[in-house]
């Protein structure tokens, strides 16, 4: 992107680099091979073709000015403050389009946004997701309070300005930081969850659901994880940290049986409905601590041929890396999302008896 190209560039902090897409891709493969080629032969970076309106996952906050006009931009990198933003080169653009039409729908309807510092107002913030496949959009509307004026109505005109929302959600979070959720959810329109296809499975989407968001870059991804698993039908797999079963279910169909571990209750439930809705009978999906299980079923005697392993962006702790090691699995596919935290976890991983094979940087 080049710095001419967004008049957001600076204010807005989303995106770090002003070069152009070829020019990050180059700078990312340096910082690849400097950081991990030690380890392991360093792949040429698999970019996109069009790196551009790709977030199919868009969030905008809401306040009024000092004009009383109702604003919605993005929330700068590191900040509570929103930068008014109408179009964003990396997000959806109908996403974009839909959180107009509710900026205009809260004046008319005399709807305001939400402000922490008086506790007045209504909306917090604004969540439009997309599936990629069906083209299917969810709106999940943020609120301080279970109470939304004229909800019906409010629907209403924004299903006939938008015919292409397949469901719209109110979220009532009372937790003051920033595009944050809560637990209770009324659903306003539709089943309240939309669904994908992602590497020929399906998968549901809810408003709260872990869903990568670039689903083009997505699929490259997750097949060069099981390219690089050599997955045969002898094989039991774990899957560590996940989520809502994506990883898990792709690899069902190339192995003998799947177990998946997530700690996060409401994800392993999702993980469970995506297992039935593509009939995958060798996958078990529990909710724990991964490497908590990892221990027991290595003092139990049981086995993994191959251990997926997909953590936060800050990696894993070494507990977790010991119990990985105490499994002894043949093979650990390890997806990373940070170069730091990968090269950290590669170098304990190597204290603990593994070798690195091969590494390929995936721009997301």
């Amino acid at each position: 992107m080049s710095e001419n190209s967004c008049r957001l560039f600076k204010r807005c902090g989303g995106c770090q680099l002003k070069e152009s897409y070829e020019e990050q891709l180059l700078w990312k493969q340096d910082k690849a091979e400097r950081m991990l080629s030690g380890f392991a032969p360093c792949g040429k970076i698999i970019g996109m073709e069009k790196p551009y309106n790709y977030r199919n996952k868009v969030q905008h906050g809401f306040y009024t000015n000092p004009k009383r006009q109702i604003i919605s931009g993005i929330y700068q990198s590191g900040s509570g403050r929103i930068v008014p933003c109408e179009s964003c080169m990396l997000e959806d653009i109908k996403a974009g389009k839909i959180i107009s039409t509710i900026r205009i729908l809260m004046r008319s309807f005399r709807l305001f946004p939400y402000n922490p510092n008086t506790d007045n107002g209504l909306i917090r913030h604004v969540m439009i997701r997309k599936a990629h496949s069906s083209g299917e959009y969810l709106v999940c509307i943020v609120t301080s309070k279970s109470t939304f004026p004229s909800r019906k109505n409010f629907t209403a005109a924004l299903l006939k300005a938008h015919p292409c929302i397949t469901t719209i959600v109110q979220n009532v979070c009372t937790n003051p930081l920033p595009l944050t959720m809560g637990e209770q959810e009324i659903v306003l329109h539709g089943n309240g969850y939309i669904e994908d296809t992602l590497c020929g499975k399906k998968f549901r989407i809810s408003a709260k659901s872990f869903y990568q968001v670039n689903p083009v870059q997505t699929e490259v991804l997750y097949r060069t994880a099981m390219d690089f698993a050599e997955l045969t039908k002898n094989d039991r797999v774990l899957d560590c940290y996940c989520g809502t079963g994506t990883i898990g279910i792709i690899a069902s169909d190339y192995c003998k049986e799947v177990i998946g571990v997530e700690i996060n209750e409401s994800a392993v439930k999702d993980a469970k409905k995506n297992a039935a809705m593509n009939n995958c009978g060798n996958v078990t999906f529990l909710c724990g601590d991964s490497g908590s299980f990892m221990e027991e079923m290595a003092k139990s005697g049981e086995k993994a041929d191959v251990v997926f392993t997909d953590p936060p962006r800050t990696g894993s702790d070494r507990r977790f890396l010991k119990s990985l090691a105490k499994l002894s699995p043949e093979r650990i596919v390890y997806i990373s999302c940070g170069i730091e935290s990968l090269e950290c976890d590669l170098k304990q991983l190597r204290e603990l008896g593994y070798t690195a094979k091969k590494i390929q940087p995936v721009d997301m």
